[in-house]
């Protein structure tokens, strides 16, 4: 039950096949103000250049064209911080392309390319329930801690399905 969301992520195509191998999981980890956010590799489609975002300015999501396909663009860091990180004087440089395991697309924008760790599955540990309902961290599932040579990184994975508002909806009520 620790990794249920974890476990649910990660295709049957992914899974590797020696026990060392499968204790670990690639994360694209990327910094929005001072927290550390990931998604699991497998929900990450591209990261790409950041474009223009079409938005009423009214709240975090907006919208892009990206390829054949227009994709809601969430802005973490309004969201979370009640302001915009990405102006003119401080432009997103890339936008991170996830997807949901309902088989939307969305976009993320980050101002430094985005890193691929691998974490120990020993090191991901499930938020309890109450912090999430009450925390706008809510939108992260798991939280990693992953030892480094003078101190420990904290990454919160992301729940896919937490951040488009009716997509969440739709599947709290599925």
């Amino acid at each position: 039950m620790k990794n249920n969301l974890i476990d649910s992520q990660l295709s049957d195509n992914n899974r590797l096949t020696n026990q060392k191998a499968t204790s670990l999981l690639k994360l694209v980890v990327f910094r929005i103000e001072t927290i550390n956010f990931a998604f699991p590799i497998d929900r990450v489609n591209k990261v790409i250049n950041y474009t223009t975002v079409y938005s009423s300015g009214l709240n975090d999501i907006g919208i892009a064209h990206i390829d054949d396909d227009e994709i809601p663009i969430i802005d973490l860091h309004r969201r979370l911080f009640k302001s915009t990180q990405i102006s003119t004087s401080n432009p997103a440089r890339f936008l991170l392309i996830v997807q949901n395991t309902m088989g939307e697309g969305f976009g993320i924008p980050v101002l430094k390319t985005p890193n691929l760790i691998e974490v120990s599955m020993t090191d991901i540990r499930t938020l309890p329930e109450s912090f999430r309902q009450a925390d706008t961290l809510g939108i992260a599932s798991h939280v990693a801690v992953i030892p480094q040579e003078n101190t420990s990184l904290t990454v919160f994975l992301l729940d896919v399905n937490q951040l488009l508002p009716w997509v969440s909806q739709s599947a709290k009520r599925g």
